[in-house]
């Protein structure tokens, strides 16, 4: 697998990837009205051949797959290993036709004018150069094909995603800072921007859409959101034991504003990104 993403490249096969891998039921369960959105889109695009960008372990690749008439394709990728052997195990167990590759979407040689539907569950945020990544996907995709990617709006916007950032920070001071822009979660939360390095990548009908949903993951599963998950729980493994029980403490804390009966409920502030191939 050649990759330009090299720090990228590296989470995402290490401690990131896997703690994606281990907290896949939570993520699935949080992020599944997304995936709900996406597969509609497909269904409703009669898709036939479907490229999911950053697939991680396979939920929304699975779903489109499975609302597709039989003989289309969807194709997932992404540049995690695991994530991608994870995938690979639930179509075998469920017996869904869909395909896994392990590669960087930025740079890799997808069938030229290829696919009618390029779509993206928070996964088109941590590429290092956004236009030579767009430009690439574009050039997968066949004349008239339409783009459609989940991404985050602001932070500002998005309290829940930097509770435990905003919690552990007096505890954790040498914990390096989100970097604006940069590959990550919030890197295309700002739609001027982005519409920017779509049309410089080629794209057409730009649009950013806002969307607003309900998520929410069991209470009992806070714990591993909180430690695995996120930048506070990738920076948890340099820290000793009492540094860490404090953070903890000190999350969790911060997480209870977000606590309804046995449910974790947050509000995430999105854009749906669409775009096409004209």
């Amino acid at each position: 697998m050649t990759t330009s993403n090299e720090e990228q490249a590296k989470l995402w096969n290490g401690p990131a990837g896997e703690a994606w891998v281990e907290g896949q039921p939570l993520l699935d369960g949080m992020f599944e009205p997304f995936e709900r959105l996406l597969a509609e889109e497909a269904i409703g695009q009669q898709a036939r051949r479907v490229l999911d960008v950053g697939c991680g372990a396979g939920a929304t690749t699975l779903a489109i797959a499975r609302g597709l008439a039989a003989g289309n394709e969807c194709t997932g990728v992404d540049i995690s290993a695991a994530l991608i052997a994870a995938a690979r195990a639930r179509a075998r167990s469920s017996g869904i036709a869909a395909h896994f590759l392990c590669a960087d979407a930025q740079t890799t040689d997808f069938p030229a004018a290829h696919f009618d539907l390029v779509v993206s569950r928070f996964g088109v945020m941590f590429f290092d150069d956004f236009v030579q990544a767009f430009a690439n996907l574009r050039r997968a995709a066949a004349p008239g094909a339409r783009l459609r990617a989940l991404t985050f709006r602001s932070p500002v916007e998005n309290p829940f995603m930097t509770t435990a950032e905003r919690a552990a920070a007096p505890l954790l001071p040498n914990m390096p800072p989100r970097k604006a822009g940069a590959p990550g979660q919030f890197a295309l939360a700002d739609r001027e921007r982005t519409c920017t390095l779509l049309r410089d990548a080629g794209w057409r009908e730009v649009e950013l859409r806002a969307v607003d949903v309900e998520c929410r993951f069991p209470a009992a599963a806070l714990d591993t959101y909180m430690t695995r998950l996120g930048p506070v729980g990738l920076y948890l493994s340099q820290v000793d034991e009492a540094t860490r029980e404090r953070v903890i403490g000190a999350v969790r804390a911060g997480f209870c504003q977000y606590l309804r009966g046995d449910e974790v409920r947050f509000t995430a502030a999105c854009w749906l990104v669409c775009a096409s191939n004209r």
